[in-house]
């Protein structure tokens, strides 16, 4: 899974990709990545088991330096393209010695230029594997430190186990966590995403949904002031208006532009985004679907509906189903269907007022800032920039 993300992600910042694998398939690695098949490599290979079953007896198989040469003359011509290598666990697993001894052969002869070795577990520190590897060559391989690798583990635990595994200092190991996939997880269209991408949601602090169309009835205006208060109060927020104005009514149009004259005067421009205006063509009406206001609400932290005035208030429940909080007047949705179950405001309350309620849920919901973090750190594409990025060098 990580490798398939490491892939995704490296094609999506535009960088060639190309996996060695002892098994497996291109169709299963992301579009654009290239598969090169090396069987040699391959743990369950059979030869390559045979050899693991005398080495993990305490005993070097006397075609040990013939497998490793064999695995040297095929691997060697064809890594030395590459500007960066990762290796995934060869060099603390025990599971294909010869490999990882021509990985370090590889290294000594300058073959490998840059190379990463990203380990997620370690055989000398396992109970269960640790007696499958003795004292002196190859297996001392897996604990041995090189200044030409950059080491990489999956947390600071591993981090502070590799560091005294390889006796070295504990910053001499970099800490690049595994991440999650939120058009995967939350299952985002690519549409939903590109818009995500466009309006830089995943990066701010406050995601507020308003999924509701440019109206005068909306008490949009309330929504722009509580977004201003909320950013003079040091909150990245992002506030979304999913609907659009009616382009054939004059009034309409007259009353989306104060709001945008609004925004302009609140200097929030970059925190008041209405999809009709965020469409892929600049100038141009953009509209969205339902399954795309559905996306929406599975990436909002919580949903605004400051209205007037509402005959229901669909958004509402719509809301209460995705889990995200309801910050509402009493319409009716709310008052009768969500009982005490919402943060509840008068429409003619201060913006001040609002922004209050909004931040005293935010002081005690753990549940927002463990996905605020979550979204703001741990996903691939924060990950990418955070930290794999400047450890290869790749430019932005």
């Amino acid at each position: 899974m990580v490798i398939h993300e490491h892939a995704y992600i490296f094609l999506k910042h535009n960088q060639d990709v190309t996996i060695f694998a002892g098994r497996g398939e291109e169709s299963a690695l992301p579009p654009g990545s290239k598969f090169r098949l090396i069987p040699e490599m391959d743990s369950q290979n059979e030869r390559i088991e045979f050899l693991s079953k005398q080495l993990e007896q305490g005993e070097v198989p006397p075609n040990f330096e013939q497998m490793l040469r064999e695995i040297y003359n095929v691997l060697s011509p064809v890594i030395e393209e590459f500007d960066h290598v990762i290796v995934h666990n060869i060099f603390t697993k025990h599971f294909n010695l010869p490999l990882t001894a021509a990985l370090f052969r590889m290294l000594d002869e300058q073959i490998i230029k840059d190379c990463i070795a990203w380990c997620h577990d370690f055989t000398w520190t396992s109970p269960r594997s640790s007696s499958k590897v003795h004292p002196g060559y190859p297996w001392d391989l897996l604990r041995t430190y090189r200044s030409d690798l950059s080491f990489v583990t999956v947390s600071k635990q591993r981090q502070q186990t590799l560091a005294g595994l390889l006796e070295i200092p504990e910053e001499l190991v970099h800490v690049v966590y595994n991440g999650v996939n939120p058009d995967q997880l939350l299952g985002l269209s690519s549409e939903a995403s590109a818009l995500i991408d466009r309006l830089e949601l995943l990066e701010s602090d406050l995601i507020i949904l308003m999924p509701v169309r440019v109206t005068r009835a909306k008490n949009i205006e309330l929504a722009l002031q509580t977004a201003a208060m909320l950013k003079d109060n040091d909150i990245r927020i992002k506030l979304v208006i999913t609907g659009p104005p009616d382009p054939h009514d004059s009034e309409s149009m007259a009353y989306f532009q104060s709001l945008r004259n609004l925004r302009q005067n609140l200097s929030i421009k970059n925190e008041v985004h209405f999809v009709f205006e965020s469409g892929p063509e600049i100038d141009t009406p953009y509209f969205i679907d339902n399954q795309i206001v559905g996306d929406l609400f599975r990436v909002a932290d919580l949903m605004l509906m400051p209205s007037h005035q509402e005959g229901f208030g669909m958004p509402v429940l719509e809301a209460g189903l995705v889990g995200i909080p309801v910050v509402s007047t009493d319409v009716p949705a709310a008052e009768e269907i969500g009982k005490r179950d919402f943060l509840s405001f008068d429409s003619e309350d201060s913006p001040k007022e609002v922004a209050m309620l909004i931040m005293n849920w935010i002081e005690v919901s753990f549940r927002y800032r463990l996905r605020r973090r979550v979204r703001q750190q741990y996903t691939w594409e924060s990950i990418y920039r955070q930290r794999i990025q400047p450890l290869l060098n790749l430019r932005p």
